[in-house]
């Protein structure tokens, strides 16, 4: 693992270099990840600044936040300077930020595009670790009237019943559903599978008058949907 060393303390650098009064005067735009994590930190170690360690823990993630989200308490504190304080900090700060998606959806609960249907859908599947399936309700003027899951399954896929799909969707007086799954994988390209489910679903839907608008795929930050790419 690269390492970082500068034992130099923050409160000796330059203030606007200091990630607090940076965040301060210039807005929390301008921080890199590592400066953000560095005030979650709060103090570094006698060999390292909190930036340091800030860059050795997303180093430890590939320098991704998504990866880091998926490190556990034991992972963090494995990391020398980081202890459990420090490990909940940003376990808590990442964990805000995963629910803070989903809060935004909420506000907009219209789904005109398949852009619409991944972020209403994306809280619930990019980061889950196996295949679920789920169904977006929609009324007559397409505004969301409830998102659930209705099928769980494995790494490897999930079984997809068309009865429970149609059920759910009449019990809740659904005029059009959106499909939606995850790959764990995170490719987003269909599967055979996939594309046979998804026309059976649809005509399904089709005799009981329940429009099948869409199907998203989703991966961590991506997703592919059937009715952009003309499968529908």
């Amino acid at each position: 693992m690269e390492t970082y060393n500068d034992p130099m303390p923050i409160r000796l650098w330059a203030e606007d270099d200091r990630p607090r009064e940076k965040l301060i005067r210039q807005g929390k735009n301008v921080l890199s990840d590592a400066e953000l994590i560095a005030i979650l930190l709060r103090s570094g170690t006698s060999t390292h600044s909190a930036v340091d360690l800030a860059k050795i823990l997303l180093a430890g993630a590939q320098n991704n936040l998504i990866e880091l989200s998926k490190l556990g308490l034991p992972d963090l504190i494995s990391i020398k300077g980081i202890g459990e304080a420090k490990a909940l900090s940003v376990i808590a700060a990442l964990e805000l930020g995963r629910r803070r998606r989903g809060a935004d959806v909420l506000v907009k609960s219209k789904v005109n595009a398949s852009k619409d249907a991944f972020e209403l859908i994306q809280v619930e599947l990019a980061e889950m670790p196996h295949e679920e399936f789920w169904i977006i309700m929609l009324s007559r003027s397409n505004q969301l009237i409830r998102k659930i899951a209705v099928s769980k399954g494995g790494m490897a896929g999930t079984v997809v019943d068309p009865k429970k799909i149609f059920k759910t969707a009449l019990q809740h007086s659904a005029a059009s559903i959106i499909l939606c799954h995850n790959h764990p994988s995170g490719s987003v390209q269909p599967s055979e599978a996939d594309i046979k489910i998804t026309k059976k679903i649809r005509e399904g839907g089709a005799l009981l008058d329940i429009a099948v608008l869409d199907h998203i795929i989703v991966g961590e930050e991506r997703y592919f949907s059937f009715a952009d790419e003309g499968l529908f």
